[in-house]
This record gives structure tokens, sequence and C-alpha cells, in this order.
């Protein structure tokens, strides 16, 4: 996945998989590979499967795979994506920061899809690089990793590194390759293949418009609701929304039962509440901390909203109690 390749053909990449990695992500960087090597008729590209141990790695939809080696000294690659997707936290260790190191002293180009960018940011290896990540771990690591440059696009490619957000945006960065490698021709034969009908550029975004993600093209609605995931940490008074997108507080009010069937306030609590959740399942942050960054001001109030709204403890998400129970109605 490295920027340029000036090696010996056909070009080896390696895929380190991470317990529960994302199978989707995975699958969708291989198979283009493979595809091109058939339309082109010979190999143009091999591919290791590699874990830790060497053992065979479960995803997250709890299907394993075997893995071709584990982490020996001198892989027969050029480059190196870590694959990961959920609590790749609990992958990084000693033995795989010091032999990521050592991949990267010896030239491989190293380089994440999905979560994967959590272990190589822990390990120190993307400072000055501009990457990216699934969008739903990206609020978590720039609060983890703020030096760092963290960008919600599909894909990043540069001399140093590269990274994609998982999903099918990983499809896209291995036909990104082909083109670069091959040419455009290759690669769009390719796309038609996987009944791919448009090759995304890295730049397109990874969620839908705000419209497509709410159901609603009302100005004043996406307005306040943009207003309002800006500003998680410091909330703006529901008052002070309905003066800057330009109605009446009642208007505001009928807008969001309307369309969403919440008040503003509920709403905007519950987008809140939903980042401290995730920080809660993502970081090893204090629980005081993540109630400050989610605009609560003290433990105690945060704790007795979250759990008016979930229907258990900020401690209990901690405890992997009850991780997957739904909010509960007022």
């Amino acid at each position: 996945m490295r920027l340029q390749y000036q090696g010996q053909s056909p070009e080896r990449i390696g895929f380190l998989l991470l317990p529960r990695f994302a199978m989707v992500a995975f699958f969708s960087a291989v198979e283009p590979l493979r595809i091109a090597n058939r339309i082109a008729g010979h190999e143009l590209f091999q591919w290791r499967v590699m874990s830790e141990s060497g053992e065979p790695v479960t995803a997250s939809n709890n299907m394993t795979l075997m893995a071709d080696e584990g982490l020996t000294p001198y892989p027969d690659i050029s480059s190196l994506a870590v694959c990961a997707s959920f609590e790749p936290e609990k992958s990084i260790s000693r033995q795989l920061t010091q032999w990521l190191h050592r991949q990267a002293q010896r030239g491989c180009v190293l380089g994440s899809m999905d979560t994967g960018a959590i272990v190589l940011a822990s390990a120190g290896l993307l400072d000055d690089q501009t990457i990216t990540l699934h969008w739903e771990s990206l609020p978590v690591f720039r609060e983890s990793y703020p030096h760092l440059k963290a960008v919600e696009s599909l894909f990043e490619i540069s001399k140093s590194g590269f990274s994609c957000a998982g999903g099918t945006a990983a499809m896209d960065m291995s036909l990104d390759l082909i083109a670069r490698r091959h040419g455009d021709t290759l690669a769009q034969q390719v796309s038609e293949q996987l009944i791919h009908a448009n090759i995304r550029h890295p730049e397109d975004r990874q969620r839908f418009e705000l419209s497509g993600r709410l159901g609603s093209r009302k100005p004043a609605l996406l307005r306040s609701v943009a207003l309002m995931e800006a500003n998680l940490e410091h909330p703006i008074v529901i008052a002070d929304i309905s003066e800057q997108v330009n109605i009446s507080l009642r208007q505001l009010q009928r807008l969001f039962e309307q369309e969403l069937g919440s008040s503003p306030r509920r709403y905007y609590l519950a987008l809140r509440l939903e980042r401290s959740r995730q920080l809660l399942r993502e970081t090893q942050r204090d629980i005081i901390e993540i109630a400050l960054a989610c605009g609560f001001n003290s433990a105690s109030s945060f704790a007795r909203s979250f759990r008016h709204y979930y229907g258990y403890t900020p401690s209990d998400v901690r405890l992997h109690a009850r991780p997957n129970v739904a909010p509960v109605e007022d």
C-alpha cells in the first residue's frame, strides 16, 4: 500500500490481523488485488496474513481466519497493514510495539485499516502523518492523540504510511493502489468485477451528509444539529441555538418534535451521552474527565443523566456489564 514501489514483482503486502478485526475491511482490501492478478494474467500482488502468535485470528463477526505466519523477524513484505476493529488497545504489547518498530526501521511502510491506527499511534509510529480511521472512533482518537492530524477521509497514502477508514473504504484504497501501479484501465476493470460503480477518492466523506443521517432537509434543523455536534464539550443553551438559526424557541421545539421525535434538549443530551459512552468503552480516561469532556459539570450529574438515559451506570460500561442495553424512554 506504499505510495511508490520499485521492488521486485509481485509486490508483497502483509496484513497483520488483530483479535476482533473487521473482516469486511480485510476482504475489501484483498479482493481487488486478487482480481487484478486474474485480469492481468500473472501475479502483480501477493499478500501474507499474519497474527501475533501465528495462530488463527477471530474477527468481530466471530469467523476465524488462518494466519500464514507470526511475527517473524524479517517477513518478506514491503508494506504492512495493521487490521483491527473493536478494542484494538487490548492487542498492544511490548512485543508487538518492538516488532513494528523493527519493521519500520528496515524500510517496511506501515499502515492501518479501521482502528489499526490506534496501535500504530500507541507505538509512536504516526508522527508527521495525516491519518484516518473509522468515523465512530475518530473523536476518541483525537482526544487520545491530540498531537496527530486525524481526518475523516476514506483513506490516506503518503511516503511515510497509509491508513483507511475500514469497511469498503479499503476497497477504494486497493483500487487506488492498482491504478497508481498498473493504470486506470486495470483499476476500472477490477472495479467493474466487484460491481463497485464509482471508485471513490480519498477526500470523499465516510458518512452520509447530515441531511441523509437525519432524514430531513430542513435548513434550521440541519444547522441546529451541526451546532450541537460541534459543541459537545461546551454545550450551547437551546435558546441560543434558536437565535443562531434565526427561528423562535417554540419553532425549534416543534421542528425537532416533528422531524426527529424528540425535544432539542433531549436530542442534544443524547449526543453528549453517546459520546461519553464511546469514551468509556474505548479509553481509560477517568470518569470525571469524560464527564467534563461531554459537557457535564460533575461526575455525579453525569452519572445521574447517564443512568436515567441508558438504565445503567458509567461504571457498568467499564465493567462490560450491560453495553448493549437500549436507552430508557422518558
